[in-house]
């Protein structure tokens, strides 16, 4: 029985090429689609899932209330780790971790004639207890046993040895401005796995680091991360609120409460909106599993509207069939493995596509996903084919089934009134999911660029930056200092500074601060920027009340904040005041203008700079034209002064693009699929089409006839489905608007949605479906008319 379904099936899909080739390709590239969506869902969903006891792993966050609302941090006090397994008997270990990436992007480890750049993190005793990091050599405890030890990635290692084995006890020089120094290798850790977010070369102790920066070991500091293994069976809500006002038991001035939040989902569920958990990258895990759905159901609602379109041809069968004894029931499974048998050869045709655009999607996504055939990609593969295949073939092996054998073997078949609503009806959804895609496209791209295009409050254009290493030995502060003093006279450099952190991450919080008319005010936690002489013009930043720092050393005693920080303190005429922070008093000189030191996800925050003699990181601003010859001009001063280091530098604007890589890439696919969405109703469109011209090809004869031109006929055939998308574009506007509006919430500076966006999305589509139906038309309205009135 099976195997004669099949072979019907089979004879089937030969005799009608047009409709099985239409089939296969719009069924395999949604397919296609489907799976390389798959693929990436669930490399998403297993980031940050590899360690062993990931299940009671949580990272300590912190709520700061303030007059602007809830600010979300993670940032925490040195010494919260010990403190909190010492005293909750909830923890079960405890650890703080410092990221090198602090204080510059990466240090320089030497060991003999080999440097390179790598990353590193300062952890304190109880780390490995809590993330699983393997050890190919050596002993992890190892680290907390002496402040100069080191353990190294395996890549590394082999970077600088050649070799894993036998380098326990090697001496590294570790450059990273006040973090420099001789240390000795304790192991050696296997890489970090490709699905974790937090990626480093490099294990120091955190004592070294709380050594040189002893504000860490202080309650009012918030530098370092602080992560907890919390006792199996831990009551999550209990536990948070009893953490809550921790700090403050400690000192009773902290303005912030805690919170603890599960590690792996930090980075699908990473954005906070009043200390409350508002989305993040699992939006866009969200938005394409529902567009893997969508493409998938475009696909089957072609198969749906040609299979019915082209039932008048098997009606006879059908009768046949019935009158020699075949039942309901066993005309449905036909027809239904008849579409099972299309979507197992749409998904070796979607297998070899996936295999042959994996390069490309993963240069697009920055994976490095693959296409192995484990059981769980392989029974996912075929369900999703299943559930295709029934789906495509439900609706027509339902309606073919139900044909009346006297009706049928008569010739007096009619289209039924029930029938053409329902195609109509799934022409119409197809299409209003194909519209809902278009203008989420347009408002993506236009979001995009926005960010790209909005002025930042500082010029990022022609300005190159490189680390430099800054250790506290006074020579070498001077030798750092003359170094950017030097490389201001460079033929080609219009001006030179340096800074701390970064201009497009985190740059920690500072409270405690008093000024005058404060009283009781809630405390206020402003961003640090701390920068060297000349920051401020080589960045191109405003100053919009007062002046830029002094050009000496009374700089050290003078501040300056930006706009947003002279909002919230309500100061009136602020320039000459002076304010108070960690036991220092500086002077109010001048207020910049507000910028862009965070993403567009995130409102300005109140903050301040403060000037030193020489920072870590040199911003050099470039004239137009001359980069090539400038450039190589400032590595050979960076030479003379740092003999044998790399010479590393990046292009600003290219830091400020890394922030939207999320953004762009899911622009980038929205786009492609959006497109795919619109080719597969397309083909749907088109195959309807013909089997409408072939349908009515004695009507279109008649009215050649008795005078219609092709004009005539070509509207006549045309302009049913153009009233169908039509409709489509109408219901598709309020629920495309809705989306959209909730993804540009996330956003604290977004673009308008116009209407313009929605004309032309609606216009492109209407333009799409006249070039698409034009085809079948034209070819219908130029045919002889002879032809189509003989008789059959």
């Amino acid at each position: 029985m099976i195997r004669n379904y099949l072979k019907i099936a089979w004879r089937n899909l030969r005799k009608d090429r047009l409709f099985t080739v239409l089939n296969l390709v719009g069924l395999s590239t949604g397919l296609a689609c489907t799976l390389l969506i798959y693929l990436w869902v669930n490399d998403e969903l297993n980031v940050d899932k590899y360690n062993i006891k990931d299940s009671q792993l949580y990272q300590v966050m912190n709520n700061m209330h303030s007059e602007r609302g809830i600010t979300t941090g993670t940032n925490t006090p040195g010494l919260l780790a010990n403190a909190l397994a010492s005293e909750l008997p909830e923890v079960e270990h405890a650890a703080v971790i410092f990221p090198a990436s602090w204080f510059s992007n990466k240090g320089v480890a030497i060991a003999g004639e080999k440097n390179f750049r790598a990353s590193g993190e300062y952890v304190s005793k109880d780390y490995f207890s809590l993330f699983t990091t393997p050890f190919i050599s050596g002993d992890a405890a190892d680290i907390s046993k002496d402040k100069m030890s080191i353990a190294l990635s395996k890549d590394l290692a082999i970077k600088l040895f050649n070799t894993t084995d036998h380098i326990n006890g090697k001496i590294i020089q570790w450059n990273n401005g006040e973090l420099s120094g001789n240390f000795h290798v304790v192991g050696v850790f296997e890489n970090n796995p490709s699905n974790a977010t937090n990626r480093f070369d490099a294990l120091f102790n955190f004592e070294f680091i709380a050594d040189k920066r002893t504000s860490v070991r202080t309650w009012n500091n918030s530098d370092p991360h602080t992560f907890v293994l919390l006792k199996k069976g831990t009551d999550l809500a209990k536990f948070n609120e009893k953490i809550a006002g921790f700090v403050k038991t400690k000192d009773p001035k902290t303005g912030y409460e805690l919170f603890a939040v599960k590690y792996s989902e930090r980075y699908l569920h990473g954005q906070f909106e009043n200390g409350k958990p508002a989305g993040g990258r699992i939006a866009y895990v969200r938005l394409f599993t529902i567009i893997a759905v969508f493409i998938v159901i475009i696909a089957c609602i072609n198969f749906m509207n040609l299979s019915t379109a082209k039932a008048s041809r098997r009606i006879k069968e059908v009768g046949i069939q019935k009158v020699v004894g075949a039942r309901r029931i066993s005309l449905i499974f036909q027809y239904l493995g008849e579409s099972v048998l299309m979507a197992l050869l749409a998904l070796l045709l979607a297998i070899g596509l996936v295999i042959l655009l994996l390069p490309a999607f993963n240069a697009i996504t920055g994976k490095e996903i693959i296409l192995s055939f484990d059981l769980p990609i392989v029974f996912s593969a075929l369900a999703i084919t299943l559930i295709t295949g029934l789906i495509a073939g439900s609706y027509p092996a339902l309606y073919l089934s139900s044909f009346k054998p006297a009706t049928t073997l008569k010739g007096n078949f009619k289209s039924s009134i029930g029938e053409l609503w329902v195609r109509k009806g799934l022409v119409v959804f197809q299409f209003t999911l194909s519209v809902i895609f278009t203008v989420s496209v347009l408002v993506v791209y236009r979001q995009i660029n926005f960010i790209q295009s909005t002025n930042l409050g500082y010029n990022r254009d022609h300005v190159i930056h490189f680390e430099i290493p800054i250790e506290m030995d006074s020579a070498k502060l001077r030798a750092a200092a003359s170094f950017v003093s030097e490389t201001r006279n460079i033929p080609g450099v219009l001006s030179a500074g340096s800074y701390y952190h970064n201009l497009t991450g985190e740059h920690g919080s500072i409270g405690g601060f008093g000024w005058p008319g404060k009283g009781a005010a809630k405390d206020i936690n402003f961003a640090n920027l701390e920068v060297g002489d000349h920051f401020l013009e080589t960045a191109g930043m405003e100053i919009t009340a007062g002046r830029n720092f002094s050009p000496d050393e009374r700089a050290q005693n003078e501040i300056v904040f930006n706009q947003a920080a002279i909002l919230a303190m309500g100061l009136k005429d602020p320039i000459g005041k002076w304010v108070t922070f960690w036991d220092q008093k500086r002077q109010i000189v001048g207020v910049a203008k507000n910028f862009h030191f965070e993403s567009f996800y995130e409102p300005i925050k109140p903050a301040f700079f403060q000037v030193y003699p020489v920072m870590p990181n040199v911003m050099v601003r470039i004239k137009t034209g001359s980069e090539k010859n400038t450039i190589a001009q400032i590595e050979k001063l960076f030479q003379s002064y740092n003999k044998g280091l790399l010479f590393d530098y990046q292009f600003l604007d290219e830091n400020y693009q890394a922030l939207y890589a999320s953004e762009r890439r899911v622009s980038v696919l929205s786009r492609v699929f959006a497109g795919l969405a619109i080719v597969i109703s397309c083909l749907g469109l088109f195959g309807l089409a013909a089997f409408t011209a072939q349908r009515r090809q004695k009507e279109i004869g008649i009215r050649k006839v008795v005078g219609a031109t092709v004009s005539n006929l070509v509207v006549m055939l045309s302009k049913d489905f153009v009233k169908l998308v039509l409709l489509a574009v109408l219901v598709a506007f309020p629920t495309a608007w809705w989306i959209n509006h909730q993804w540009l919430n996330t956003f604290a500076y977004r673009v308008p949605v116009g209407a313009d966006i929605f004309l032309m999305a609606g216009i492109s589509t209407l333009l799409i479906t006249i070039v698409t139906i034009s085809f079948q038309a034209v070819k219908a309205a130029l045919a002889n008319p002879t032809k189509s009135l003989r008789s059959e």
